[in-house]
């Protein structure tokens, strides 16, 4: 059976990925499924550097802005929300191109990843968050550390909610979490795909980073996160962990000066971009598009994906 066709393009944050995903999608007839952890929710247009209306030059897009920030989003969430847009958008002949910057979600959906909801231990994992509480999530990461060194090195220390995913999963199944990803990543895919990264000098990258930072500020970063807590938005919610919330939040409670704050959002959103291209980095099958190669030219690095796709039979033009 003929395998359907699907596009990926991806890349660390800020690095321009929209103008081009619309560009391509306009060319081959696509649809966008947006693989972003936060611009699914509504309300968090800022933070979320959100596509607009506008931007999207009526290319179909889904996942966006479809869930409430009271509601939970994970991996599980993503690929069943996902692989149903799926279905819509090849009944309408067009091709899926997935959009965005969360690694994890790109390799669930393209392998057909299937999690299976495993048992929790409730207790182990209230006892970690007590440990966390009481010892601060530095203690929690070193734990990490000395299991799994693979997971420590790719999870922020202070993403408490990864690290007590991968310990609990430990706990629970004796095997390391990040055994267990490389395993899924040898899977071969039920699709026909290119897999693209788009890629900038280090340094461009983090100016284009501090660029944005200043631009949400300006554009009312902060009466966002005031109006979601009005909502009852509160800074443990998962929706309230993205890059800018929870530093805006910490602002408002009176525990950084806006300036820290401010800082720390450009700082920490760097420490992303440079763990997304890690990430990228150990996948199979992409195909690195480095804008400098390119003049900086989106006419000349579309030109690039669409011989791809034709080498590959996804577009012909």
């Amino acid at each position: 059976m003929e395998k359907k066709k699907m596009v990926i393009l991806t890349g660390p944050t800020a690095v321009g990925k929209t103008a081009l995903s619309i560009a391509l999608a306009k060319q081959v007839g696509g649809a966008v499924i947006s693989a972003d952890s936060m611009q699914i929710y509504r309300y968090m247009d800022i933070g979320s550097a959100k596509i607009t209306p506008e931007e999207m030059q009526g290319i179909p897009h889904y996942l966006i802005g479809e869930l409430d920030p009271k509601e939970e989003f994970n991996v599980v969430r993503f690929a069943g929300m996902a692989k149903q847009y799926l279905e819509t958008i090849y009944e309408e002949n067009k091709i899926p191109i997935i959009v965005g910057g969360t690694g994890f979600y790109i390799q669930a959906l393209l392998y057909d990843i299937h999690f299976s909801e495993q048992e929790c231990d409730t207790a182990y994992r209230r006892q970690l968050m007590a440990q966390a509480e009481e010892k601060g999530a530095a203690y929690l990461h070193e734990t990490l550390k000395r299991l799994d060194p693979e997971s420590a090195a790719a999870i922020h220390a202070n993403n408490i909610r990864r690290i007590v995913r991968a310990l609990e999963y430990y706990h629970l199944t004796g095997e390391k979490i990040s055994e267990h990803n490389k395993a899924e990543r040898e899977r071969t895919s039920p699709y026909n795909f290119a897999y693209f990264v788009l890629n900038d000098k280090r340094q461009e990258i983090y100016r284009k980073i501090d660029q944005r930072v200043d631009g949400m500020i300006a554009k009312g970063l902060v009466e966002e996160v005031k109006r979601l807590r009005e909502m009852g938005c509160r800074r443990e919610m998962v929706s309230m962990q993205g890059l800018g919330y929870k530093e805006i939040f910490d602002y408002l409670d009176g525990l950084l000066a806006f300036e820290e704050a401010v800082r720390i959002i450009k700082r920490e959103t760097r420490h992303f971009a440079k763990r997304q291209l890690t990430w990228f980095g150990r996948e199979r099958d992409v195909i690195w598009l480095e804008k400098e190669q390119f003049h900086y030219q989106d006419s000349a690095l579309l030109d690039e994906m669409l011989r791809v796709l034709s080498e590959k039979n996804i577009y012909v033009r």
